[in-house]
This record gives structure tokens, sequence and C-alpha cells, in this order.
């Protein structure tokens, strides 16, 4: 596990080593254990590295027999043993143990579709010297990330934005568009990042370039949704178990120690039962709890734990809120707005103080439909039996003439919208945008003009699937997975040098349960059913199983009117952060006003638009700062 970063140019001698080491240094909790650097014509790469596998023999950049091929990657491939047995028999050479140097090897045997022989998460970069190509390319789900930027023709990549933005501060021009859809979702969904000159490449794509210009194409994508329907429930389970076994097993593979971050609930525990089942040794959990009884959930983790015989660590949390949202808004190269960062952060923390690595159960709920709303989603398709005519009627006309104080107002609209809409505003802020303008005239022409919405439309239609929960599915998969849960687990574990694993989203594992049809998922008013009964049959105490989901909750509603009540106040309504252009000082002080007179629970709305201040105060504008004064240090050498 690393971070990677790098050049490439087209005129040989334009990259440097210095530089691709600014770059690595902008990304050393990624791999705090080593850095390695590769500078040949006009190609640069570069690494930190966080030991996992090989300890000793182990150092980026890999390269193969002669020395045409070099490679940084970060992640893990969980193949490679049985990959590197099959290279060898085709007389294939190895001088180390690592699973990086498969995927050079690969390459000389498949060229770019090298990367469909991996099984894992990853991101790398390979340079194949004869013919004078660089190859990036992410992992299916986007577990590791990869971003990129193209000036002129001239390639620069890194794991985090930061080490761009580190030897090419000009690119901190932001994106409005980006922007606009953190605003909407909370983060901002590949392939745009918040700065309108850097991209995130897709997860299952690659990037080839060759002569100064890129081409970014597919690899991989979820197949046919729905079509297989085992013949007996005790079928289902015996290949769920059969397959999830295998995921968690070959992720046990480590040369450091390992553990597994545990919630609670049913994802994370059946996760946990699957280690200790596979381990040697006691698996070492970890889990954090709050004060505040109604967002504590150490007890259902402490059941699981005491019922598997872990050896089981837990912190209760009394975190200085401001002091930590200051930080982790200093360090996040995006605005990002899942409060559940917080606690996610906390308990890679902890863990970090035992482990190396640690395993998740992330991944469980778009997968196997466990969302609420996904259950709400298809209740309200029973309102399909009104008429259009009045729908639209309600929609364009009697809408507008409700009191906004009604009950179920909002409501009465996303009735009178087409499933699909309904669906798409349900994840997004644009009811509440269009209730309350919170954006700036100006800035709300944008999604006009191109309207952030059209993204999550797009994966609907093109969803490979019939069924309406499939398709939801697939849309969630593609976009909230990557943007959002994601991008929270690697930021949160790589600021504390932790290497997360989510065997449930291994590619096969994936790739079978995506074929179930939908009553395997969501079976009456019962979520993620074949996993619940997976976890049954394993073990999973019952009190765990069926209770109300929580996530990674937290007291948000309780910190937001008093330990940030301040913050809050004084960072949404300072004329520095109206000046910026993006908010509506009415519609933000009407959002405050009914939030702290409790009037109604704006927490979630309120954290997203304070992260996106924050983000400005703590990184974007110190980073404008240092380079205003690089530029006129500059002038000032010329002059």
């Amino acid at each position: 596990m690393c971070g990677i970063a790098g050049i490439a140019d087209v005129l040989p001698g334009a990259v440097d080593q210095h530089t691709v080491h600014h770059m690595c240094q902008a990304i050393v909790h990624r791999g705090p254990d080593d850095e390695g650097i590769f500078v040949k014509d006009g190609v640069g790469l570069g690494m930190r590295r966080l030991s996992i596998i090989d300890l000793s023999g182990g150092h980026q950049p890999v390269f193969n027999e002669d020395r045409t091929i070099w490679i940084v990657f970060n992640g893990e491939i969980y193949n490679f043993p049985d990959l590197r047995r099959e290279l060898i028999e085709r007389g294939h050479s190895f001088r180390t143990h690592t699973d990086t140097e498969v995927i050079v090897h690969l390459y000389e045997e498949y060229g770019s579709d090298c990367v469909k022989k991996l099984r894992g998460m990853f991101a790398f970069a390979l340079y194949d010297e004869r013919n004078r190509k660089l190859l990036l390319a992410r992992d299916r789900l986007g577990i590791k990330p990869l971003h990129y930027s193209l000036v002129k023709s001239r390639l620069l990549f890194a794991s985090e934005i930061k080490a761009i933005l580190a030897v090419a501060p000009v690119l901190a021009e932001v994106d409005p568009q980006g922007l606009l859809q953190y605003f909407y979702f909370g983060y901002v969904p590949d392939p745009l990042t918040a700065f309108s000159s850097i991209k995130k490449l897709p997860p299952g794509h690659i990037l080839e370039y060759e002569q100064g210009k890129i081409m970014v194409r597919p690899y991989w994508d979820f197949p046919k949704y729905g079509t297989r329907s085992p013949r007996s429930e005790n079928e289902c389970l015996e290949q769920l178990e059969h397959l999830l076994a295998e995921a968690v097993r070959i992720r046990l593979i480590s040369d450091v120690p390992l553990g597994a971050l545990l919630s609670g609930g049913a994802d994370s525990s059946l996760v946990v039962a699957m280690m200790a089942r596979a381990a040697s040794a006691p698996v070492k959990t970890f889990s954090i709890g709050f004060r505040q009884s109604d967002f504590d959930e150490t007890r259902y983790a402490r059941k699981v734990a005491e019922h598997f015989g872990t050896e089981h660590h837990e912190l209760m949390l009394e975190p200085d809120v401001v002091q930590t949202v200051g930080t982790l808004t200093s360090s996040l190269e995006e605005p990002f707005g899942d409060s559940s960062m917080l606690p996610t952060y906390y308990v890679c923390r902890l863990a970090r103080q035992y482990v190396t690595v640690a395993l998740s159960g992330d991944g469980g709920d778009e997968s196997f439909a466990g969302y609420d709303r996904y259950r709400m989603h298809l209740r309200d398709r029973s309102f399909s039996w009104i008429p259009q005519s009045c729908r639209n009627l309600y929609r364009d006309y009697l809408h507008k003439l409700t009191p906004y104080w009604m009950p179920r107002r909002n409501y009465a609209y996303s009735v009178s919208l087409p499933w699909s809409e309904r669906y798409i505003e349900g994840v997004s802020l644009k009811p509440f945008q269009r209730e309350m303008k919170l954006l700036s005239p100006d800035f709300a022409a944008l999604g006009q003009a191109d309207d952030p919405m059209q993204i999550m439309r797009d994966y609907l239609e093109s969803a490979p699937a019939e069924e309406h929960l499939d398709r939801v599915l697939y849309l969630d998969s593609k976009t909230y997975l990557a943007g959002d849960i994601l991008t929270k687990v690697d930021r949160m574990s790589m600021a504390n040098s932790l290497e997360g694993r989510v065997p449930l989203l291994d590619h096969v594992f994936l790739e079978w349960v995506t074929g179930l049809t939908s009553e395997w998922k969501l079976r009456n008013r019962t979520q993620k059913y074949i996993l619940r009964k997976l976890a049954e049959r394993v073990g999973v105490p019952k009190e765990v199983l069926h209770r109300p989901k929580q996530g990674f909750a937290l007291p948000l509603v309780h910190w937001m009117r008093h330990e940030l009540k301040d913050l809050v106040v004084t960072a949404l309504t300072e004329p520095r952060t109206m000046q910026r252009g993006y908010f509506n000082p009415k519609g933000v002080r009407s959002l405050l006003d009914e939030h702290f007179h409790g009037r109604r629970d704006h927490s979630a709305r309120i954290w997203r638009l304070l992260m996106l201040e924050l983000w400005h105060r703590n990184f974007l504008d110190p980073l404008t700062l240092r380079q205003i004064h690089r530029e006129t240090s500059a002038v000032g050498e010329i002059l």
C-alpha cells in the first residue's frame, strides 16, 4: 500500500527527480516507510510506501528483466501467487516477492489488458520505455484513487490532488460544476473534481498516454443484473458463503499485523465472523462509540466480539469537534459532506495503534439493497396509479400555491415526479434548493445550463438491468459508493497510514451477487435479505442483525446546536463567505433559523454548507496564498 505520483512529458529532459520527490512529499502519510523515484526520457514515477508484503524486498519502482518496463503501484493484488506461478511457467523471472512485480510481467504478456487479470484494489502507473507509453489504471470499484491533469502535452498524476498542486499550484482553479455537484450530492462524482483542470480516472478505467495525448477507456463494468435465481435458499447460501469466505481469506495475506473495523452492523459483523473462521489466532477488532446513547453502537460490536472471541478494542469519543473538522478540512483536497468521516477517522486512528491493515464491511448496502431509500423507493412506486395530468397539475401550479409550512409539501412534489426523478431528487439537495434558494442566483444558474443531476440520469439509463431496484443499485455503485463511501474510507485510513481492505467489493464475489434477482436482496420489507440469512448461518448474534440501521451515526444534531454552533454561524454568515458567490444569504439565514429554533432538523444540510466553506478557508485559501507568493517571488527574480 502506498501513494503514487508522477509526470510524463514529450520532451526528454522535461522532468527531474526533485519535482517528483516534491510530489511524493505531499503524500507521505500514505506511505511513511519508503520512497522510490524513477526518471528517464521525460517520464518520472514516484511512490511513498506503506510496507505490507515483502517488507525487505518490496522497494518501488519495480522493473522487468531488462529494465524497459517500470511501475509504481498502490494497492493489493490478492491473486498474485497464482499469477506469479503462471508467469514463471511462461519463462518470466522474479527478483522480489511482491504483488507489484506480477503486473510488470503481465503487461509483457497482455499489454494494457493485463488489468483484467488482476483481483484486488489498485491504482498504478506503468511506463513502457520501448513504446514510449505510460499506462495508468484504477481498480474496478474505485477503492484506490487516481487523479490526473493534462496541461498541453504534459501529464501529471497522483493518488491525491494535493500532490499535483504541490508542483502545479496554478491548477488550483475551482471548477464551479464540480462544486455544484458537491452541493447536490455531498461529494464530487468522477470524472470531475473541485478543480477544472484536474480529473479523476473513473473506476474500471485505464488511461494511455502517448506522444502528448491521452486516451481514457473502460475495461470493466457490472455484468447484467438479475440473471441468476438459485433453485433454493440453501443453494443460494452455500454459493454466497463459499464466495465470501474466499474473498475474506485472500485478504488475510499480510506480513504485518491485521485486524477489522467492527461497527456492530450486519456487514462488518459478517466479515469478522468469516475472519475468525479463517484466522489461526484471535482477530483484532476495533470500535468507537459516543457518550450519547442514541448514537452508541459499541454494545452490539461488543456482542459480536465476545461471540467470535476477538481481541477487541474500543474507544468512547468525546472529541474536540471544532479542532477535528479544522484538521480534516485542511487535508481534504475537495469539499466532502459525509459527516461519518469523523468516526471513520477516529476508528482508523485507534486501529493503527495495533495493526497496519484492517478489513471493513463497506459495499454491502449498494450490493444487497441495504439503504432504507431502496425500500421506500419501491413503496413510493405504488403512486403510479395517479394520472400524469394530476401530477403535472400539482407540480406546475398547485405546489407553488401551497404554504411552505404545510406538512409533507415536498413529499407531494416528489410523488408527482416520474420514479427515476423521484429517486435522484431523494439522494440530492435539489428539493431544498427549490424550497429555500440556498444557492446564489448566479451559482444556481450554472445548474440550468449544465444540470448536475444529468450524471445520475445517464447511469440509470445505461444500467445493465431491467428492474427498477437493480437500476438504482447500479447508479449508487457507480456514484455514491466510489465518490462518497470509498473516498471516505481511503482518505481517513490513509490519513492514519492504515490500509483498508473491503472483501464485500471483491469483483468475483460482486459479479455473482449482481447476477442475483432482486428478491434475494430486498424481500418484502427485509433489506439485504440473503446476506442477513448468511450472517445468521455463521453465528452473528440475532440482536445485531434485527435492529434499526444506523450506519456510522454520530450526534450531529447535538453538535450543531452546541459545540459547533458558533463555528456554523460565523462561517456561514460572514461577509467573506457570501462574497465567494456560492450561497444566497437569505436562504442560508432561513436554514439556520429553522434549525436553531428547533422547527426542523437541518444538521446534515448545514454540515454540507459548512464543509464547503471550511474547505475554502483551510485548504484552498492557504494554497492560493502560497501560489501568489511563489508567483510574486518569481517576478521579483525576473526583475
